[in-house]
């Protein structure tokens, strides 16, 4: 376990630049880190502080399938389009949705997939290929907050959210994005923002979906490094 507090202070400039290219000219985070980490989906603060802090890094090997995640996704998506088109919605698509929303401590970015508007009724969409999570819907509360903030055809507009995904469906009130969501987001994002390093949970599931090598995070847990196993006779 890191122990900041007996480290000497490095800036995001210096911090562990071991393989990463950076720093960033100032703090730019995606909705994604910050839903995982809200839900506690995600623990480890760092991973999403160094991101927020330089440009690229080198990733360790995956054996994800992007191509078939691709494929499944627009084929989700398309179907989505289409239903929603037949209901009467205009709708815009992913890289038509792009926003950066630029606070006085970082910028926050995202992607929602679809955007879809029928008279009063605006709807932001995710689209998801596998099982759904609690951080896929803080994600899209995080798009109802920051769409209408970020691009000016949506100003004053309140969304609603949606979850899609091949076996569930999960609907978002517009009163999901209160005050209480909105005061949590920005004290997360303040940490992450901070030139000081956010805090380190290395374990084996943690670092397990890590996009960060060893080469940048000397504490990164590999693969097979589990727990110890302790004996006791009290039961």
């Amino acid at each position: 376990m890191d122990r900041l507090e007996e480290r000497p202070f490095l800036s995001p400039s210096r911090c562990l630049r071991r393989s990463a290219d950076g720093p960033r000219s100032s703090p730019y985070i995606s909705a994604t880190s910050l839903a995982r980490l809200l839900t506690g989906d995600a623990s480890c603060e760092w991973a999403a502080w160094f991101k927020a802090h330089h440009r690229d890094w080198d990733k360790p090997a995956s054996d994800f399938d992007q191509a078939r995640w691709m494929l499944d996704h627009t084929t989700l998506l398309n179907r989505e389009r289409e239903r929603r088109e037949e209901l009467g919605y205009t709708v815009t698509a992913e890289n038509q949705n792009s926003f950066r929303l630029r606070g006085s401590s970082a910028t926050l970015a995202g992607k929602p997939d679809l955007i879809v508007v029928k008279g009063g009724d605006a709807v932001v969409i995710d689209a998801k290929t596998g099982k759904t999570s609690p951080h896929h819907a803080v994600q899209v509360i995080i798009y109802q907050y920051a769409v209408p903030r970020a691009l000016e055809q949506y100003r004053d507009i309140e969304f609603r959210g949606h979850v899609s995904s091949p076996d569930s469906n999960v609907g978002l009130p517009v009163s999901a994005m209160d005050g209480e969501f909105v005061e949590k987001l920005g004290a997360l994002i303040r940490r992450l923002a901070s030139e000081t390093p956010a805090r380190r949970v290395p374990s084996a599931q943690e670092c397990r979906f890590c996009d960060i090598t060893s080469a940048d995070c000397p504490e990164r847990v590999e693969k097979g490094q589990g727990p110890e196993d302790g004996v006791t006779e009290d039961f």
